[in-house]
């Protein structure tokens, strides 16, 4: 009887995923504290999210929000969450897995967390060609594994 081995990278993922839905949930219940504010970057073609069909045209692979000042409405439950934002002075509400996550990042603190989208790894797809939407510096380093902590490219200069 032959046994998958252990993925150790997909239960670290899993765990980082966590810290993701942890921090979210504590804005939900007491909003954001001091300066801290979140970069979330996701596959706009992963299972399960919801945006207006003009951003996934805008961004047909990747995207990423900001959330700082004019968020509504964030709601956070176990496979991801929900929050209205404006784009072009138009609110529209997006829908985001967690297992459509591919970055987070809290440049106050510098701390950013980069993943292996479980969508990719499930296809065998490569990352997504889209830009991201925000002021975006990417984190330097990338990793097959889902477990960089690339903290280089939000510190303030």
């Amino acid at each position: 009887m032959s046994r998958e081995p252990l993925r150790y990278d997909r239960m670290v993922e899993n765990a980082l995923r966590g810290v993701v839905r942890e921090a979210l949930t504590e804005v939900q219940e007491d909003g954001l504290p001091g300066e801290h504010h979140f970069y979330v970057t996701f596959r706009t073609d992963g299972a399960g999210v919801k945006i207006p069909d003009y951003l996934r045209e805008q961004y047909p692979g990747e995207m990423t929000i900001v959330l700082q000042y004019q968020f509504y409405g964030l709601e956070v439950t176990p496979q991801g969450f929900s929050a209205t934002l404006s784009f072009g002075g138009v609110h529209e509400r997006l829908v985001i897995p967690f297992a459509a996550i591919t970055g987070f990042a809290d440049p106050s603190v510098n701390f950013g967390l980069k993943f292996q989208g479980a969508d990719e790894e499930a296809s065998g797809e490569d990352e997504a060609d889209g830009e991201a939407a925000a002021e975006d510096d990417t984190p330097a380093e990338e990793s097959r594994t889902g477990t960089v902590v690339a903290l280089d490219a939000f510190r303030k200069k």
